[in-house]
């Protein structure tokens, strides 16, 4: 690492050549109009400026690259500097004081304007504290207007308009023969202007055209980890950096691959490809429609990957560690994501039929997004044995006890690492000993009484498993709920005692009324009928099912509902009933024998 303190002239021309280019990671985003002035205005004054940071090019990180905006002329050229802090700094300053087009910035409410910065010279060979207000900024006709575009308060559309104001184009600064040109105008107006040129040349002129910026330069050694942490303390003002967006420019930057195939390698595109491939197939990993960041992510997809390559690697020596944290991600070469990828596209989509036997199908019914991680990164590591009737019940038994002991609500790396390896072991029969994901899981009885919403993974779990031991519904009742009625008859979370009356009846368990307990899936057309008390509503469901009401009553028992505790309307009865056969339920889909308070037995 070497400390430089370049010329502003001649960074800006390196960016007008292409010499000195943006690592294509970085996004794109303006700066307003205020601060851009703000900005002219410390140059002028040959105040002090923030330190730029760059890279040197050829080394291990390879970074696609792309001109500064402004600088699309230079596109192609291969870059000596990728900028890596300094991005907003010397776009404005490019634009403003070197280019010949209108600078691309916002207002103060975030509106795209086109502006052209001049300084007031009068004001600018005045006192410094007067600076910020000698910098302005015009329209793209450079005509400035108030009273809604009626009254015109400066124009500056000629060069003539401009001397006889007294408002220098600071895009000129740096252009010594338009500049001469300017300044004889300017002169032959007045004579005294002579001395006016004379104090803003040595004010004003002379600091922009001798400001050093100083710059931090990193060497092409440096790693790409290195590059990426020092490229986000760096950047803390700005939008967060993911890993996907660093790969796609490392990727892309590949020479390998371009000598190879004769272009660079697209990972979004490749992405998108996956993904609508997997959310077409299971809309459980995402709404196409709201675009590719809803459900399964990029970041998600990469973390199995980098399980499966870690995993194989310690297999033969070459690793110490199952991993998937950030470094993983960004050590994962091109060539092992290409070998890798196809076989965790095709083992997530396994993960979709298995949620969809567990009857989530839905993203939002999805518990832990998280957990498809290493369950895919199983899937590709164990293959077919995830189909045998002994590997699908303890795939299940795991799924089921870190969904319903709420074991993915924290931090999962660490779980990610011990679940692969662990899960891999078992279903292969390799070792005896569970997962440490269905050993610790715990389910306390108190629990149901506070699953409440949709913000508990073991409240969709439970909604789950009730489809999937054969809940009907009480309208459509030819056949149990299953993953295409849920979606075809609008199944959702319904209420079965409704709020107003358990409070009015004084239950015993009336603050437990938003209880998981006290709800049950079912369809949008069914519920329309449940208003009021469930001895009400169930005569009219019964009556337009066509059966029997004792028949209907073993439709309500699919639910694993008391029928006569709800045709008395008892609360009380049905509650601590129906807690007794959803903690049973629970009970199963652990595969723990026994459930009790603070104690758990195998």
């Amino acid at each position: 690492m070497s400390l430089d303190s370049p010329q502003l002239k001649d960074l800006l021309k390196k960016v007008a050549s292409g010499a000195l280019q943006l690592p294509d990671f970085q996004r794109e985003w303006k700066w307003g109009d205020e601060r851009i002035r703000a900005l002219l205005a410390t140059v002028t004054l040959n105040y002090p400026l923030g330190v730029a940071m760059t890279l040197q090019t050829g080394g291990e990180a390879e970074f696609r690259s792309r001109p500064l905006s402004g600088a699309e002329s230079a596109s192609g050229t291969a870059p000596d500097l990728l900028l890596l802090d300094g991005q907003q700094r010397l776009t404005s300053l490019f634009q403003a004081l070197h280019r010949k087009q209108p600078v691309e910035t916002v207002d103060g409410r975030g509106k795209d304007l086109k502006r052209w910065y001049y300084i007031d010279i009068a004001k600018a060979i005045g006192t410094p504290a007067d600076r910020d207000e000698a910098i302005v900024s015009v329209p793209e006709d450079r005509i400035l207007k108030t009273d809604f575009a009626r009254k015109v308060v400066l124009d500056l559309s000629t060069t003539e308009k401009e001397c006889a104001a007294g408002f220098f184009p600071l895009n000129l600064v740096f252009d010594t023969k338009t500049t001469n040109v300017w300044h004889k105008a300017f002169v032959q107006l007045d004579d005294a202007n002579w001395d006016v040129w004379s104090q803003f040349e040595e004010h004003v002129l002379n600091h922009v055209q001798s400001f050093y910026v100083p710059m931090i330069n990193l060497p092409a050694t440096t790693t790409m980890d290195a590059v990426c942490a020092v490229f986000e303390r760096v950047n803390k003002g700005g939008l967060p950096l993911n890993v996907f967006e660093l790969l796609t420019a490392t990727y892309a930057g590949n020479k390998t691959h371009v000598k190879e195939f004769g272009t660079y390698y697209e990972l979004p595109k490749e992405w998108k490809r996956i993904k609508t491939e997997l959310a077409t197939r299971h809309p459980v990993f995402g709404d196409l429609e709201s675009g590719l960041d809803d459900g399964l992510s990029s970041s998600d997809f990469l973390q199995a990957v980098a399980l499966l390559r870690t995993w194989e690697r310690k297999q033969t020596g070459d690793g110490m560690a199952v991993s998937c944290k950030r470094r993983d991600l960004l050590e994962l070469p091109l060539a092992d994501f290409r070998k890798y990828a196809p076989r965790i596209a095709e083992a997530f989509g396994w993960v979709g039929a298995f949620l969809e036997r567990q009857c989530i199908v839905r993203g939002g019914d999805l518990p832990y997004r998280t957990q498809l991680v290493p369950l895919a990164a199983v899937r590709a590591i164990v293959g077919e044995a995830t189909d045998t009737t002994d590997g699908e019940e303890k795939v299940g038994q795991w799924y089921w006890n870190g969904v319903l002991g709420e074991m993915y609500g924290g931090s999962t790396e660490s779980r990610f690492t011990r679940d692969v390896e662990q899960l891999v072991a078992w279903v292969r029969r390799d070792l005896p000993v569970v997962p440490d994901t269905v050993h610790d899981a715990v389910f306390l009885e108190e629990r149901l009484d506070g699953l409440t919403t949709r913000n508990s993974a073991a409240y969709k779990g439970i909604y789950a498993l009730l489809i999937k031991q054969g809940a009907v519904d009480w309208y459509y009742t030819e056949a149990p709920l299953n993953p295409a009625r849920i979606v075809g008859h609008v199944v959702d979370v319904r209420q079965i005692f409704p709020k107003a009356m358990v409070v009015k009846l004084a239950a015993r368990h009336a603050k437990d009324v938003n209880s998981i307990v006290n709800k049950t899936p079912l369809s949008l057309r069914a519920s329309r009928n449940m208003t009021g008390a469930p001895a009400s509503y169930l005569k009219g469901l019964q009556l337009e099912s066509g059966m029997r009401s004792e028949w209907f009553d073993d439709v309500i028992a699919t639910h694993l509902i008391d029928p006569t505790a709800l045709h008395a309307s008892d609360f009380d009865r049905f509650y601590e009933n129906r807690a007794k056969q959803l903690l049973e339920l629970v009970q199963a889909a652990m595969g723990k024998r026994t459930l009790l308070r603070g104690n758990l037995e195998w």
